[in-house]
């Protein structure tokens, strides 16, 4: 990605915004950082916390491994530097949905260190140009509870299911020069967290979020003050929160005032950030090593391990779609944006070639084709997503090898389709119920032509005259008259034969 030319116009000219994200991503796991209470999210109130969670007196917490496998794994895919040696260190403060009086963290020695992610603006365009945001580190960490506020006019409540979740917080360069590179991170980010299966990027139940530092200052100037935006959690409200909060601190700064480091919040409604508090310098919190856990000590097996876990990541499944099985850019960026999708494919691929006795190349353009413009068409459509799909991969299977032996054609392809969604029933099956098989009966298709021809004289006439247009004519007069079911190719070929 060439630098970015995204600027804030104000009265005294152009500003640059600097932006940095860290993104708190709930680890998927079924039991908690430090506890084995589980994690499941839709539970009732308080139903999922242990002693630990809770902070009885004597509890010690013990590191669950799978947390730290996970959190491995993800430096891994991010091209991160894996530290063999880490500690946890208490982070000190009071809130009331925070049991202990401190949050379990890693400030000093963190789990994963300096990696990257290369972005495109448009991850479905393959002429957008690149840009590598850089990863400073990522550390694991306890989430807090939830204070809710809507149960009763004076008291809040507070919810103990999420204290002690896992998160992995991975914090990022501020290398990012607008709203789109800043969306085009994080969802490149989502989905490699999404391949890795270390979490499932549910941003909107809470499961993967973002704290958005935001600042400006004249293009290539020093640094301005930053402020911090807690707890985004879709990317659309990244991109409008960044913007909303550099227009305010450029007019901030521009009518003499000054940009006080803090914590902000936004407000989706209104499309703004408001403060919400000073923003504490890490002093404040009193960091300390955890008394009550030894250093995290990653031997050569475990973190092997862990590398030969990891799947194919998406950068080289689209590589590997465009080189080896001869999609196109955009087909092979579209099928790999989302891991869900891309499992999803590879399923109706491998049927596919089965099914016709075919290698996957020779199946995958018609494949790749009917998955994005059928199949995501009707998905929109019904306000489903890939993995609640109402076809499976192997009736789309079935679909396209009925089309692709000339048991019916393209249109009436289409035709199965929409049935199929309707009923629930196999292609094949509807196909025999409803005579839907295409024909390539020479005698029975001449017979139409004859037919069409005698009752269009005229422009018989003119078509041998030279205007070669009107063949679609009598193309489409033909398939009208057998209902869609006469094979195009015999058509043509015996209209060329009987017009000549």
């Amino acid at each position: 990605m060439t630098e970015s030319t995204y600027r804030i116009h104000g009265d005294t000219g152009e500003w640059e915004v600097v932006i940095g994200l860290e993104v708190h991503a709930q680890v998927t796991t079924q039991a908690k950082l430090f506890s084995g209470a589980p994690t499941a999210f839709g539970a009732e109130p308080n139903t999922q916390v242990s002693l630990v969670d809770a902070a009885m007196p004597g509890m010690l917490p013990v590191p669950n491994r799978e947390c730290i496998r996970q959190a491995v794994r993800t430096g891994m895919a991010l091209g991160a530097v894996i530290n063999k040696w880490s500690r946890f260190d208490r982070k000190n403060y009071f809130y009331a949905d925070l049991p202990q009086g401190y949050q379990i963290s890693q400030l000093y020695h963190p789990l994963v260190g300096e990696g990257a992610i290369d972005v495109q603006l448009d991850e479905k365009d393959p002429e957008s140009p690149t840009k590598t945001i850089g990863i400073e580190r990522i550390h694991v960490e306890q989430d807090a509870g939830k204070l809710m506020h809507d149960q009763h006019p004076t008291r809040s409540y507070v919810d103990l299911n999420r204290s002690g979740v896992a998160l992995m917080e991975i914090v990022s360069r501020p290398d990012m020069r607008s709203p789109q590179e800043a969306g085009a991170y994080l969802s490149k980010l989502r989905s490699i967290l999404r391949y890795v299966g270390s979490c499932d990027g549910n941003m909107d139940q809470g499961s993967m979020r973002a704290d958005v530092n935001v600042s400006v200052r004249k293009p290539g100037g020093e640094l301005g003050t930053r402020t911090e935006t807690k707890n985004v959690n879709s990317v659309r409200f990244v991109m409008q929160a960044i913007e909303s909060e550099a227009q305010r601190q450029v007019e901030v700064i521009e009518s003499g005032g000054r940009i006080v480091q803090e914590t902000r919040l936004f407000d989706p409604d209104k499309g703004e950030t408001r403060s919400m508090r000073s923003k504490e310098d890490a002093h404040d919190y009193r960091y300390f090593p955890d008394p009550d856990l030894l250093p995290l000590e990653l031997d050569d097996a475990f973190l092997d391990e862990c590398k030969a876990s990891l799947p194919e990541l998406p950068d080289a499944k689209r590589r590997r779609y465009e080189g080896d099985l001869g999609l196109t850019a955009y087909n092979a960026a579209v099928l790999t944006a989302d891991a869900d999708t891309a499992r999803w494919f590879e399923a109706l691929l491998a049927e596919s070639a089965r099914v016709q006795k075919k290698g996957e190349p020779e199946v995958a353009r018609a494949a790749a084709n009917w998955l994005i413009s059928d199949l995501f068409g009707a998905l929109n459509r019904l306000g489903k997503s890939i993995d609640t799909s109402p076809v499976s991969p192997e009736e789309g299977a079935e679909l396209l090898a009925l089309i692709a032996d000339g048991t019916i054609s393209n249109t009436i392809g289409k035709q199965v389709f929409e049935i199929m969604l309707e009923t629930g029933d196999t292609p094949g099956k509807i196909v025999e119920e409803k005579g839907l098989k295409q024909t390539s009966d020479t005698g029975a298709i001449e017979k139409v032509i004859a037919d069409i021809m005698a009752a269009n004289e005229d422009k018989v006439v003119e078509y041998r005259g030279g205007k070669d247009k009107l063949f679609g004519f009598f193309v489409g007069q033909t398939m009208k008259a057998m209902q869609g079911k006469a094979n195009p190719q015999v058509v043509n070929e015996l209209l060329k034969k009987a017009l000549g």
